[in-house]
């Protein structure tokens, strides 16, 4: 599974395809097409558009939040947020052979999705990010830290975590120091796409 994982960004359907060909031009392997408060249309259709890149470029293409479209399409999984519907739910219209990726933000969090199970967790935020709305609580380097230590104490394997939230390229390696397994960004990549080489240099 892939370290780096692209969250797309923009306010229209053309600012996120020119996001997303950006992102797969510099080399992201991993993307997830995430427009909220998106005309349904419009997101299936840059959804449709952007599992069609991802194909030509070798690239996963997961979908936020909706299953139905990440099914119609035969996008390669999905990510739900914590109020999104259940991953067993999911797994069952998706298949066993799909990506799903579920979101966490506290240890019963973690627990709850080590249990369904999903294939990965989105752990965060690391620091305020203007990116999402109803940010939930930061956790901070030092609540990874609390997380991961609780875990090892339950003798849990640590499952494939990722940080989500404010992420920028000087945290990879004290993130991957406290045992996380990748991260997903956003803000950063939008921004400078140039810097997905240097995320993946720096990403062991």
């Amino acid at each position: 599974m892939e370290k780096l994982q692209y969250i797309s960004q923009g306010q229209t359907k053309e600012e996120q395809e020119f996001n997303i060909r950006k992102a797969l031009d510099n080399g992201i392997k991993w993307l997830q097409v995430r427009w909220k408060n998106a005309d349904e249309d419009k997101f299936f259709q840059l959804c449709e558009i952007s599992n069609k890149l991802c194909s030509e470029y070798h690239t996963v293409c997961i979908i936020n939040d909706h299953v139905q479209i990440a099914k119609d399409i035969d996008a390669d999984g999905v990510h739900l947020g914590l109020q999104d519907g259940s991953v067993e739910m999911a797994r069952s219209l998706l298949g066993k052979n799909k990506i799903i990726g579920g979101t966490a933000n506290t240890l019963s969090d973690v627990l709850q999705r080590i249990n369904e199970p999903c294939d990965y967790i989105g752990l965060g935020p690391l620091r305020f990010t203007s990116t999402k709305e109803k940010l939930s609580p930061i956790l901070g380097f030092e609540g990874y830290q609390n997380i991961i230590k609780s875990l090892k104490d339950r003798l849990i394997t640590i499952p494939k975590i990722y940080a989500i939230g404010g992420v920028g390229l000087q945290d990879i390696e004290p993130l991957q120091q406290i045992g996380i397994y990748g991260v997903a960004v956003s803000g950063q990549i939008t921004n400078c796409p140039a810097a997905i080489s240097e995320f993946k240099k720096a990403m062991i």
